[in-house]
């Protein structure tokens, strides 16, 4: 790795991208529920997210503390709702602002196999916006397995059950519109259960 690369990682390092954040406000409003959630805000430290969301990458480890504490906050089923909803907004943006339209017409046109073979590498190039310090696999196919150990966004939390709403809503809306309409994820396992990683399924109808 040269200097100039090593600096970009090390930049990088332990930075997790606005969306995280920016989305899961407007999810928040959406659901009526800013003005609720404006003291968690301010007892994670993040109450200056709420006046001016942040553009640039941000820490992760505060993110993570911020959507731990929005779920902590809500009842289960509606933290989960909000949180793939502010995954879906996430996904919408990347698909509106990131990715280019002649990927994405090539995408939708390529067989469903190839298409989530192509995306996965995608996924796995830009890993470092979503998964912090965390480290991304995935495993193509169908279904295309996701793998992310160390996960910044459910770190130090302890659940019965998976609560990575927000990675699964990212991971589905972009195969649904770059691979299959009929795309679903489902998050098998969760590090906030206490297994090693959080993993994906992402199926479809063939």
């Amino acid at each position: 790795m040269n200097a100039h690369a090593h600096g970009k990682a090390a930049d990088r390092a332990g930075k997790i991208g606005p969306n995280a954040v920016i989305q899961l406000i407007e999810a928040l409003r959406a659901a009526g529920l800013d003005a609720a959630m404006a003291p968690v805000f301010v007892a994670v430290g993040a109450h200056d997210w709420l006046l001016a969301p942040p553009a640039a990458m941000v820490d992760a480890m505060q993110v993570g503390r911020l959507h731990r504490a929005v779920r902590a906050n809500l009842a289960p089923v509606q933290a989960a709702a909000v949180m793939a909803d502010a995954g879906r907004r996430t996904a919408d943006y990347l698909l509106a602002s990131r990715i280019p339209p002649l990927v994405k017409w090539l995408l939708k046109r390529l067989p469903t196999r190839i298409a989530a073979m192509v995306l996965v590498a995608a996924i796995r190039a830009h890993a470092w916006t979503f998964a912090g310090s965390g480290r991304f696999g995935a495993s193509p196919g169908s279904p295309t397995r996701l793998f992310l150990a160390n996960n910044p966004l459910c770190a130090g939390e302890c659940a019965s059950m998976p609560v990575c709403a927000w990675h699964a809503a990212v991971f589905e809306r972009l195969f649904q519109a770059l691979v299959a309409p009929s795309a679903h994820a489902v998050e098998t396992s969760c590090a906030a259960c206490g297994d090693d990683c959080c993993s994906f399924v992402v199926a479809w109808r063939r």
